[in-house]
């Protein structure tokens, strides 16, 4: 943040899996930089028509440049997959659009992604800082569970609920969030209990829907 604040431009690649606090960070970034952020997804720059998709990542550029913004681009893997894999031409001079407009670029251009390991090499090359975004440790689990679903009350963090926390790999942020939107919804407060059923309930959700397999986690 730092080295941001100081140069005023730089690169960065935020990879992981979804929920893990990419996209907040982003917006912390902009925020502690005091810039405007322009926001734009794969899916608002891919055009059907040859030479369009090129059109529009010139214009982004050019949009956060006119306005001293940071630059985010979403969904990055559906713009930056290695050309090596690529079956169109189009989907290679799309990857060099973006690689020349990176090279021209004066200001902080931050992309995020889920899918890390398909984006093409020469793309990896230009970003200056690649930073992986990861499930919360089980210190982190209990951390966030005490301020969310205990009110930041230590003393209530029994032995039974951090053993529960130790079992629930994969939890992110992002779970934590959902939780605390449906007690809203529902008019609730989540016993400590059911707060970790519900967070337990996410993750097995996300883990079946990937197919999954293995050890119970969680409420049994």
């Amino acid at each position: 943040m730092a080295a941001l604040q100081h140069h005023g431009q730089g690169s960065l690649c935020l990879y992981g899996p979804p929920g893990t606090g990419k996209t907040s960070f982003v917006q912390h970034i902009a925020e502690q930089m005091q810039r405007p952020l322009v926001a734009k997804t794969a899916g608002q720059l891919l055009d059907k028509y040859v030479g369009e998709t090129e059109k529009h990542i010139a214009a982004m550029f050019q949009e956060a440049q006119q306005s001293q913004a940071i630059l985010f681009l979403d969904e990055a893997d559906s713009l930056l997959r290695s050309r090596e894999d690529a079956q169109r031409s189009w989907e290679v001079t799309q990857v060099n659009e973006l690689l020349k407009q990176m090279e021209q670029f004066a200001g902080v251009f931050i992309c995020v992604t889920n899918l890390f390991s398909g984006l093409d090499p020469a793309v990896l090359r230009r970003f200056v800082f690649k930073i992986e975004f990861q499930a919360l440790s089980v210190a982190q689990r209990e951390t966030l569970f005490m301020q969310e679903a205990l009110q930041g009350k230590t003393g209530r963090l029994s032995l039974d609920l951090k053993q529960q926390l130790a079992r629930l790999d994969g939890l992110t942020p992002g779970d934590f969030a959902v939780v605390k939107r449906q007690a809203y919804l529902l008019r609730k407060t989540f016993s400590a209990e059911g707060f970790l059923q519900r967070l337990s309930e996410e993750v097995k959700t996300r883990r079946s829907q990937r197919g999954g397999h293995g050890q119970t986690i969680g409420f049994v």
